[in-house]
């Protein structure tokens, strides 16, 4: 290609390259469309590269048709020399095309196609999804959904979920629509109940947008939340749907537990058990430390901590989690030990500790490598009982006396 002699005007002034998709900006100057949209993207005066004159960011960029078809021609001459022809790009979609889709979201025979278009012009690239979002897609395809939930058709809501998701973003028409509208939540939780021909994807598309949902919701929006919400969260975890969803549920809960009686209801629903359950099936590292964090909020309320002692592997799981995960980990599991010594220490449960290895990796913990605060965390726990765990056979006398009392 060296030894071609290119026209000059072919070539687009940023990128030096013969252009593709050649647009006239409004300074009179054409580039390649890609080359200027990402000059206005990222620079810090929107000025034309050429004539240096303001080019608002938001400013027309006008198809050149007759150079484009020019290039086209000569790269059709020139094949032989190697040059590849110039495909026809595509007309950049237009806000009159997405309402026009977003219309046939009222018809029941035609809404399911109609998802289907927007998701692979969404996928297209960042710019058909601005235009979507501009258009108010997100609105439409979260009415639709309430509209599905209503009739309970379970039909396209798939598409409908994959859509949201793809073009999602925290707006305020967005946020106002989540926080005035109750029932997108119980529209939620309600899929997330339903049989469906490819559960995985739709309840793992369902958990992600709750995930959304949940973010932008406002506090009397949370502290709403029912207990049937909290119980298809955690049958979501107990199927291990897959790793996003199961990710996505104990986020959920995390953000979720502070919140009014949502504790207490997250409690009520079972999950302690469920966590630990989970647990014991050693999980990756990143749900681990999400896990262990969860079970340390509940377990800051006495409900929480009876449902944790009533499980038979609750400490020693716990106590074996401390110094294999992470930083984080070792602070909320031993979090958990000192909420079970200081408000559940019963003989039966403190022996338990020293059983399972809980009170040695107390003093591992003082020994290693950690925070200051974590170290005092634990010497904490252990001035607590030292006489009962002081005098026992089980554990070496110097690990609880090598600290200053």
């Amino acid at each position: 290609m060296d030894e071609i002699d290119i026209p000059q005007y072919f070539l687009c002034p940023i990128s030096l390259q013969i252009m593709k998709d050649p647009v006239t900006a409004v300074t009179g100057i054409t580039y390649d469309r890609e080359s200027i949209e990402q000059w206005l993207k990222i620079a810090t005066d929107t000025t034309c590269p050429v004539t240096k004159q303001p080019l608002p960011s938001d400013s027309d960029l006008t198809p050149n048709h007759t150079l484009r078809r020019l290039i086209q021609a000569w790269c059709t001459e020139n094949e032989s020399n190697g040059i590849d022809r110039i495909p026809t790009p595509k007309s950049p979609l237009s806000k009159s095309r997405v309402i026009k889709l977003m219309r046939e979201f009222e018809h029941t025979s035609f809404y399911v196609n109609a998802l289907k278009k927007m998701e692979a012009l969404g996928k297209e690239n960042e710019k058909n999804r601005k235009c979507m979002e501009e258009a108010g897609v997100a609105k439409a395809v979260i009415l639709l959904l309430r509209r599905c939930y209503k009739e309970r058709r379970i039909t396209g809501l798939e598409e409908a979920l994959r859509l949201v998701y793809l073009i999602w973003t925290p707006s305020s028409e967005v946020k106002a629509l989540v926080n005035e509208n109750h029932d997108l939540i119980d529209c939620l939780t309600w899929i997330l109940g339903c049989e469906m021909e490819n559960p995985v994807v739709v309840k793992t598309h369902t958990m992600l947008v709750l995930r959304k949902v949940i973010e932008v919701a406002n506090t009397r929006l949370v502290e709403k939340l029912k207990l049937e919400f909290f119980k298809e969260i955690l049958r979501v975890l107990k199927l291990k749907i897959s790793q996003q969803a199961t990710k996505s549920a104990l986020l959920i809960m995390i953000e979720v537990c502070l919140w009014g009686r949502n504790k207490s209801k997250i409690v009520e629903a079972n999950a302690i058990f469920e966590l630990i359950e989970f647990e014991l099936q050693n999980p990756e590292k990143n749900i681990t430390e999400l896990n262990i964090n969860l079970l340390a909020h509940l377990c800051s309320c006495a409900d929480g901590r009876a449902q944790f002692l009533r499980h038979a592997g609750s400490i020693a799981m716990v106590a074996k989690r401390i110094l294999r995960v992470s930083p984080a980990t070792d602070d909320q599991a031993v979090h958990i030990l000192s909420l079970i010594s200081k408000y559940s220490a019963t003989k039966q449960v403190l022996l338990e500790m020293l059983r399972v290895g809980a009170v040695t990796k107390l003093c591992m913990v003082i020994q290693a490598d950690c925070a200051a605060y974590l170290k005092e965390k634990a010497r904490g726990v252990l001035r607590l009982h030292s006489n009962l765990w002081n005098n026992s056979p089980c554990i070496a006398v110097y690990l609880l006396t090598r600290y200053q009392r």
